[in-house]
């Protein structure tokens, strides 16, 4: 409790240091802040209580002098996701998962968006979910186990993606490309060796507007991928380079109306009262968008019972089609298309390499321990789905 009470006296002196620094300015992320505890994104072997918020990045992996990662210091946090222009409707995806830190104070600047974290270390990833779950955020935030630089495609438009190192100007136009055509935000430390330039890129249907906003010092975005069961693409063999018009005062303009500028009366605006809103919709679309997800999850039932490698590829596809059918109240309703999207590409993932075990059962009865395992994943992954599609529909 002692703990806990100081931990909330720094966190109280650190964001009003960062509001009389002109660096906080959103009154939001000021509130995020307090509500989310910095304390549970750091194990406790790393944990300096004596550091804990103070304006500085948090030691939360270490293998080796060379192979670290920290939680980014608040200042940088706070210039990160200002810097996105975060509507409560908005998608985003953030590469490089910093312990799931940054993703849960973005939940609360985006409640009725998807958020996805790529992180290529298998054992962050894990820490991450785990960090994310304990508070709750599991339904509301995604993280994967892929190479950042590859982005979302499949998962696209994104009204926003935030990259959390450093990264090579050539690296980004894959991620451009997935960026919504309406007004989407790319936000990246761009540049190469030991110093990049924070860049803020719209997107305005094909033309591209950058904003050179600060130097920084990044350690580089991990891009290694730690899988065993799926090769994963580490590098491109193509990459077409798209042309950035580097006018900061489009961006500025373009953003200028969600990116409100908060002065001294943050601290008076704050209201925890406030809870967002689900925009209202006729009672026959919204019986239509329950009656999708009702057989959405009729079919994960009849998938979890299914054997014959085959149809559960057929049930996968009805699923598929399912989704895209959602895809048209995703805004009005604020479903988590995106994560039910993202466990189906999983599932899918798992159906492959169970059909590739199916063939080396029939050469080698080892390999029918290795075959349950991944039985047993792909059903983890439907319950979740379940879970998922059972939430949004009582949501509804």
């Amino acid at each position: 409790m002692e703990n806990s009470q100081n931990f909330n006296k720094k966190k109280r002196r650190l964001v009003d240091t960062l509001v009389k620094n002109n660096l906080l300015k959103d009154k939001r992320l000021y509130k995020a802040f307090l509500e989310v505890p910095l304390e549970d994104f750091i194990p406790k072997r790393y944990r300096d209580d004596y550091k804990i918020y103070e304006d500085i990045p948090n030691l939360f992996y270490y293998q080796n002098p060379q192979n670290y990662r920290t939680i980014s210091a608040p200042h940088m946090i706070t210039i990160m996701l200002q810097g996105l222009s975060l509507q409560e409707n908005d998608d985003l995806l953030i590469l490089g998962a910093k312990s799931g830190y940054i993703a849960a104070l973005a939940n609360k600047l985006s409640p009725l968006g998807e958020i996805i974290v790529l992180e290529a270390n298998s054992e962050i990833a894990k820490l991450t979910q785990e960090n994310l779950e304990n508070l709750n955020l599991g339904e509301n935030v995604s993280v994967i186990v892929k190479n950042p630089l590859e982005g979302m495609p499949e998962l696209s438009p994104w009204q926003k993606i935030l990259v959390t190192g450093a990264i090579k100007e050539i690296r980004i136009y894959p991620l451009l490309r997935q960026l919504d055509s309406d007004e989407g935000v790319l936000y990246a430390p761009i540049g190469e060796e030991y110093i990049q330039t924070y860049t803020q890129i719209l997107r305005m249907k094909e033309n591209f507007y950058g904003k050179k906003q600060l130097q920084v010092r990044f350690t580089p975005l991990m891009t290694q991928v730690e899988l065993d069961e799926i090769e994963l693409i580490t590098d491109f063999d193509e990459i077409k380079e798209i042309e950035v018009e580097i006018n900061p005062k489009k961006v500025e303009e373009t953003l200028e109306k969600v990116n409100i500028q908060y002065e001294t009366s943050i601290i008076d605006e704050i209201d925890v009262s406030k809870q967002p809103k689900i925009q209202s919709l006729e009672e026959k679309e919204r019986n239509e968008a329950i009656k999708f997800l009702s057989d959405l999850e009729k079919i994960a039932n009849r998938l979890r019972r299914e054997d014959e490698i085959e149809n559960c590829f057929g049930c996968i596809e009805e699923m598929e089609a399912l989704i895209e059918s959602l895809k048209n109240f995703k805004k009005d309703l604020g479903l988590k298309v995106k994560k039910l999207q993202t466990l189906i590409n999983q599932i899918m993932s798992y159906n492959v390499i169970r059909k590739e075990l199916e063939k080396k059962v029939m050469e080698n009865p080892d390999f029918i321990d290795k075959k349950i395992e991944i039985i047993n994943k792909q059903i983890e992954e439907i319950n979740k789905l379940k879970e998922i599609i059972k939430s949004e529909r009582n949501r509804l």
